[in-house]
């Protein structure tokens, strides 16, 4: 079996160089191709679901853009949108592009001082808020607030003055196109590839978070190219949770109107796995850690089990591993293993999969590295996880493995029009039409980001193999120098231990100008319960089991074996294990569960200069 290669790929360049001019104009030509078809569901509130088309997403999308027009919005204003993922998200977003506006993204969690921040940087001239909650937030700072003309609560009372509701934004929509129906087609025809579409405030680990400027031409481009490969297709069912607030979401969020496939929102995490079984997705993006989870509760539900179970379904990961392994390697499993695994199918792995819904054809991974240990195992199952790469400064999709050419510990090759470079130092360097025009009103980081050719910065350092796949192997600025002059990439570290501990979500690894490396490990609390409740330790609240010593035994053994894997100078000389889970209510990870090394690293400096005493 001969390895595909990038050039090898079929592409259709058309769909790329006859896009859209903007995503308001995609949008209406899809609403104008298949009106019928299912665009979105969503939570009906009462355990069912509610299915809208085309058509009537986009007469609630005219209403609502024509609200923002009659409040005087003008071609490029900005609007700051603050809610989770949900229905009235889609339609607020793509409400304020056909109005002319650009959507200025805000993470509900994001706590008010950092709100206001955003929502003043921005010169957002309108709010729209999720609840109540959202609301109080802009209250505390409105002073501050200079620019806010009005904000717009889709859960909640108005106050008959700064603040009005979802439905009174469409009263004001529907009266000013009872006076002039074509105000928001004529808009819409004002908006050029170069108009500001959206701005994106990096998750900040130090310092203030950088407004990433992205154009309407940037996300026509990203739907685009997707679409010239057939990544996906009309007949395609997402499942959207991700948060919309983030690039990987809203990438997810624009391709679907460019396809013309139906997409299932419901941000409410702990819904995933339930939801899929209801809503049977195709396909799902998620952040590594969900497949973390869902790996390692499977494993344990079998540790769980016993007996004869357990040992079949050991056998028929076994197979299906060496099957996924051989097609790796480009060559044709043994005749043996190709039977066995029909057997494991049918004994083991559709019962894993009708867990996911039974249809997903793949998922997709992106905001961290996956660990190959998870990947291997999804694939062995049978539902490949593509894995892929970019940053909110590339509009997300700028790498990603194809479900034909998936090469497990890649992120693959680079979507259709978009090239990669590594530099002297090792750095990814980005160029191509979803690379952003700058960071807003930040012309010096701007400058430092993005050379005048176009080659964005990343920031990552990766290499690319002879088939053309790109692999990061860590972020720049966390490789560390011990004091014996060897470097250390702490991520690529914490990738490998994922896939040994399941009851760890996130090693932390440390040793900057010190003789030996040490670890704080974080341990994944539904896990870890599990397994304490199957080794005598039921009874301990969570922040006692992590000071137990069978729980350090287990962790122990564990990095015994992840230093098996590394170069004496990596290698975990001592750990200790926090006392708590990392959250992003807390500060320790990003709203996209991207671990925020450098503050967990600071809140927990005393345990770290503990274990070098």
């Amino acid at each position: 079996m001969t390895p595909m290669r990038a050039s090898d790929e079929k592409v259709d360049h058309a769909k790329i160089e006859n896009r859209a001019p903007s995503v308001a104009r995609l949008f209406i030509d899809r609403v104008t191709r298949t009106p019928d078809a299912e665009a979105f569901r969503f939570p009906d509130g009462a355990g069912g679901w509610t299915s809208v088309t085309w058509e009537q997403t986009g007469d609630r999308v005219r209403l609502l853009a024509a609200g923002l027009l009659a409040l005087g919005l003008d071609v490029e204003d900005r609007v700051a949108l603050a809610s989770s993922t949900r229905y009235e998200w889609v339609l607020a977003d793509l409400a304020v592009m056909c109005a002319g506006g650009a959507t200025t993204t805000v993470y509900p969690t994001t706590n008010a001082p950092d709100v206001a921040f955003i929502v003043e940087n921005s010169g957002s001239r309108v709010v729209i808020a999720e609840d109540d909650t959202q609301v109080a937030k802009l209250t505390e700072h409105r002073s501050e607030l200079s620019a806010v003309e009005k904000v717009v609560v889709i859960d909640g009372p108005g106050d008959g003055d700064w603040v009005i509701t979802f439905d009174e934004l469409e009263q004001l929509g529907r009266k000013l196109l009872d006076d002039n129906s074509s105000v928001v087609m004529d808009r819409i025809h004002q908006l050029e590839p170069h108009h500001l579409a959206t701005v994106i405030y990096t998750s900040g680990t130090t310092g203030r978070p950088k407004g990433v400027r992205l154009p309407h031409s940037a996300w026509t481009y990203e739907a685009a190219a997707v679409d010239s490969i057939g990544l996906v297709g009309a007949d395609d069912l997402q499942y959207l949770w991700l948060p919309l607030s983030h690039v990987f979401g809203k990438v997810l969020l624009t391709i679907p109107i460019q396809i013309g496939h139906a997409t299932a929102v419901d941000g409410r995490v702990d819904k995933i796995v339930d939801n899929l079984a209801v809503v049977k997705p195709t396909f799902m993006g998620a952040a590594p850690r969900i497949f973390e989870k869902a790996h390692a509760r499977v494993e344990a539900m079998m540790e769980d089990e016993g007996g004869a179970k357990k040992k079949i379904f050991d056998w028929a990961i076994g197979v299906g591993v060496r099957v996924s392994q051989a097609q790796q390697e480009h060559r044709s499993p043994g005749v043996l293993d190709s039977i066995q695994r029909q057997l494991a199918d049918r004994l083991v792995f559709s019962t894993i999969r009708e867990r996911f819904g039974g249809r997903l054809r793949f998922f997709i991974s992106g905001s961290a590295a996956l660990n190959t240990d998870v990947a291997q195992w999804f694939d062995a199952v049978g539902i490949p996880v593509l894995e892929g790469y970019g940053l909110t400064e590339t509009s997300a999709a700028s790498v990603v493995n194809r479900p034909y050419a998936n090469r497990i510990g890649t992120v693959g090759w680079p979507t259709p029009g978009t090239e990669i470079r590594i530099a002297e130092d090792g750095e990814v360097l980005i160029k191509g039409p979803g690379v952003m025009t700058g960071y807003h009103n930040r012309p010096e980081a701007t400058a430092e980001a993005l050379e005048s050719d176009g080659w964005f910065h990343t920031g990552d350092i990766g290499d690319i193999d002879a088939d053309g796949f790109l692999r990061i192997t860590d972020r720049k600025k966390d490789m560390f120098k011990t004091s014996q002059g060897k470097y250390v990439a702490p991520a690529s570290i914490a990738s490998m231990f994922k896939g040994i501990s399941p009851q760890s979500a996130e090693i932390i690894v440390h040793g900057e100008g010190k003789p030996y490396c040490v670890a704080l490990v974080a341990l994944d609390a539904e896990s870890t319960t599990d397994w304490a409740q199957h080794n005598g330790l039921g009874g301990l609240s969570f922040a006692e089991i992590t000071r137990h010593e069978r729980t350090h035994d287990l962790i122990s053994r564990h990095i015994d074996e992840l230093n098996l894997q590394l170069n004496r100078w990596e290698q975990i000389k001592k750990f200790t294990i926090l006392d708590r889970e990392l959250t992003v209510e807390q500060g320790d990870l990003t709203p996209s569960m991207k671990l925020r090394r450098k503050v967990v690293v600071d809140t927990f400096a005393d345990s770290i200069g503990r274990l070098y005493e």
